[in-house]
């Protein structure tokens, strides 16, 4: 077995990806960590993990592993990766810290950047798009949310090369903010309320941008987030213009040939929505074509906190040490 710590454990995600290496067949829950909540069980303050743990306060010389998740924010996460790195424990790290390999993009979007020598060293880590690349590395960059239920959804038509153009759509729930309270987030704002938010520029943006032209589209994006009044779910529409007209068979050929074999990705006809997925790794895609128009309307559904976040660390874990994929998360 291996034993693998997670690192800020009192976020919902954290909580999450602890929860579900507490039962995992191979993995052993190591430590699990936190500041202001030191001394409580991980279960005392997130009961439904049912993980009976003392959280503690992180050491690097103390908590030697052989792997950890890091579920802290971006700019914080970068120096504790790079201490793990440099004690040669594997990570896979839930900010932004790593995702993107341009450096002077991150500095636009994120400031300077706090582990510098580690800059371009982590494998973006959406298994369906780069699982070799992932089953080989030490640090991985887990996805946004966001970037996950879009790149799925626009994958096969990236590399198709036939988007033409593209307006994403993207609605979360409330827990896609974090743990601490904000006024967006708070009970009154958000109830009986949809809103949209970071309009003049979200940060997942290059993101997405610089993954749908590893996919072969480069081009601008067009990304529009909203906060819906559920606690977990996502829904991402996307609007495609076409850059050459596609039969209805030639969509289906396309998204077959990319997922048909994938185990957490869900072809469907029709709607698709939140609750189809809520705590699960898969994702949810269905599309339909507008005659009218002519563009190509892709729905991708997940749960931000398990597919967006910690369960899709798990996937990305099981790569890396060799495990089947699926193990531990169906």
């Amino acid at each position: 077995m291996a034993e693998v710590a997670v690192l800020g454990a009192v976020g919902y995600a954290g909580a999450i990806a602890a929860q579900l290496l507490y039962r995992h067949p191979y993995f052993e829950l190591g430590p699990v960590t936190a500041r202001a909540e030191a001394g409580q069980r991980l279960d005392d303050v997130h009961p439904r993990t049912r993980v009976p743990l003392e959280l503690e306060v992180f050491d690097v010389a103390k908590h030697a592993v052989d792997a950890a998740i890091v579920a802290y924010p971006h700019g914080a996460a970068a120096p504790v990766v790079a201490e793990l790195r440099a004690a040669g424990t594997r990570v896979v790290d839930l900010s932004a810290d790593f995702r993107l390999r341009d450096r002077s993009i991150y500095e636009d979007w994120y400031g300077e950047h706090k582990a510098p020598e580690f800059f371009g060293q982590g494998v973006y880590g959406l298994p369906e798009l780069t699982r070799d690349a992932v089953a080989g590395a030490d640090l991985v960059a887990n996805p946004g949310c966001y970037p996950t239920a879009a790149l799925l959804g626009l994958a096969p038509l990236a590399r198709a090369g036939v988007i033409g153009d593209v307006v994403i759509d993207a609605k979360s729930g409330v827990s896609g903010a974090g743990r601490a309270p904000t006024h967006a987030t708070h009970f009154i704002s958000a109830n009986e309320n949809v809103s949209p938010y970071k309009i003049t520029g979200h940060r997942h943006t290059p993101e997405i941008e610089q993954e749908l032209a590893a996919l072969g589209a480069s081009l601008p994006i067009t990304f529009m987030p909203h906060l819906l009044p559920l606690d977990q779910g996502e829904l991402v529409s996307c609007y495609v213009t076409p850059a050459a007209e596609l039969s209805e068979d030639e969509l289906v050929n396309l998204y077959d040939d990319m997922y048909a074999r994938e185990p957490f990705v869900e072809l469907r006809t029709g709607p698709v929505g939140v609750s189809d997925v809520r705590d699960t790794n898969f994702c949810r895609i269905s599309w339909v074509q507008d005659p009218r128009t002519g563009r190509i309307v892709v729905f991708s559904a997940i749960d931000n906190l398990w597919k967006g976040a910690a369960s899709q660390a798990v996937q990305n874990l099981n790569l890396m040490f060799g495990r089947p994929e699926t193990e531990g998360l169906l």
